[in-house]
């Protein structure tokens, strides 16, 4: 299995971006990681909310294959501990999965298209971070995941 998580921006904070890129490093290791940028839409004050929820969810669907398994990171998603997302993992790729693409949508969420193409929705806190958070915390949490699937000392319970 494959994972692919995308993001809608680049990250302004070299700071963050190099904490992504140790823990997509160490990703490495375990399965096939890609993080994939969109960029962000031009001229966004000069759209309406929802307009702007539909330009990105064109976006999204077109980096899209039909058999990606897709994941949002929504507020009102599931809630996992650690180890329950291992196991969440686990089971994923059981599933025969080609690629499981995990998506972290633009600042007002994703547009009714594609909460209808997803395949689940998952939630990292009730407390709302920033989306260049978010792409810390995900990535931290998949080589976490992979540590407790091969019993690495990286997990403490």
């Amino acid at each position: 299995m494959k994972i692919k998580l995308l993001a809608i921006g680049k990250t302004d904070s070299k700071q963050l971006a190099q904490l992504i890129e140790e823990y997509q490093k160490r990703l490495q290791h375990y399965i096939k990681f890609e993080l994939e940028i969109i960029p962000d839409i031009k001229n966004v004050k000069n759209l309406r909310e929802d307009q702007q929820k539909e330009k990105e969810g064109e976006l999204i669907l077109s980096k899209l294959q039909n058999s990606d398994v897709l994941c949002l990171l929504d507020d009102k998603g599931k809630h996992y501990t650690s180890i329950e997302f291992a196991n969440f993992l686990q089971k994923k790729m059981n599933a025969g999965i080609k690629q499981f693409v995990l998506v972290i949508g633009g600042p007002y969420g994703f547009s009714e298209a594609v909460y209808k193409r997803a395949n689940g929705k998952l939630s990292l806190s009730k407390m709302t971070f920033s989306h260049q958070m978010i792409r810390l915390f995900i990535t931290e949490q998949l080589y976490r995941g992979f540590t407790i699937l091969r019993n690495e000392p990286y997990h403490h319970e």
